[in-house]
């Protein structure tokens, strides 16, 4: 008996990367050019060649800083998209994943965000995903959008590519302090978004928001420093970091100081994401090498009771 087909909208991201390796045989991942988000009938055309058990939509514009000079694309990727996907799915009977950002939020919270607070964007790239969701659960209740945070992995670009490239050549090195987040492993996401569609088809009813991001909040700047300290260990680049205030490294998009997000909600329905020491080890292995001490393979995704 063959296994259903998942389609995942997206292909060169980290995620969409991740899904596919995560999916083996029965996930199908299509992207530009030959399935694109701004297309009006293209979500409907996709649904009747694959005809899919389930659909994840891990495509999405996130160039943040741009999306302030390209706002109508970032809207017509993030939102107008993904509500034709939605009401495509909704026709069709085909349980849907879509993938959102911690960026909906303004990052003033004292504490952890949960699904019940008031999202409060506070930049173009936020505004868009927010309008998104909103169109995604309209055109069909039954979906689920998952926000993530601050993903990283072995393949693409990534904050610990960008860092490592960075550090090359330099003693230290100043990245902001105060903003905070929880750095999510692609592999451990793909695995959880997986299992989730999979319940999905099996006519579990896990529609609405959840929060799913790693275990480990931390600041940007205690981010890299772990980085680079467990990169230096296996002969890579290595700085000393010392954080700024975001206030000292102005970009054209802001970004939300506090962007840790309660998964709480997903550990009841099963699913905890790792700690991102352990996750780091296993991406700089690929990226450097292991060190003698470090042969890690990929850990198996934790299941709540």
């Amino acid at each position: 008996m063959t296994s259903p087909t998942i389609l995942v909208l997206g292909k060169s991201g980290q995620l969409a990367s991740a899904l596919a390796d995560q999916g083996s045989g029965n996930v199908v991942s299509i992207g530009r050019p030959d399935f694109d988000l701004a297309v009006p009938d293209a979500s409907q055309r996709l649904l009747e060649a694959f005809r899919p058990a389930a659909v994840i939509n891990a495509a999405a514009y996130t160039a943040v800083d741009r999306a302030e000079s390209e706002p109508e694309l970032a809207f017509a990727l993030n939102r107008d998209g993904p509500a034709t996907l939605a009401k495509a799915c909704s026709r069709a009977g085909v349980p849907l994943i879509h993938v959102s950002t911690d960026c909906v939020f303004d990052g003033t919270k004292d504490g952890a965000y949960h699904e019940a607070d008031i999202p409060r964007p506070i930049n173009i790239y936020g505004a868009s995903k927010r309008a998104g969701e909103r169109a995604v659960l309209d055109a069909m209740p039954s979906a689920l959008v998952v926000r993530t945070s601050w993903t990283f992995g072995p393949q693409g670009e990534s904050f610990v590519t960008r860092l490592l490239a960075l550090a090359q050549g330099r003693d230290s090195l100043t990245i902001v302090g105060d903003q905070h987040g929880k750095p999510t492993y692609a592999p451990a996401l793909a695995e959880a978004l997986l299992i989730f569609a999979h319940g999905m088809i099996g006519g579990s009813k896990t529609g609405g928001l959840m929060h799913l991001a790693g275990e480990t909040a931390l600041s940007r700047a205690e981010q890299a420093q772990i980085i680079l300290d467990l990169a230096r260990k296996r002969g890579g680049s290595w700085a000393k970091v010392t954080p700024i205030p975001s206030s000292a490294h102005p970009t054209a998009a802001r970004r939300p100081l506090n962007a840790v997000l309660d998964c709480s909600l997903a550990a009841k329905r099963g699913i905890a994401l790792g700690p991102f020491r352990r996750d780091i080890d296993i991406v700089l292995d690929r990226l450097l090498g292991p060190t003698a001490s470090t042969q890690y393979q990929q850990p198996e995704l934790s299941r709540t009771s």
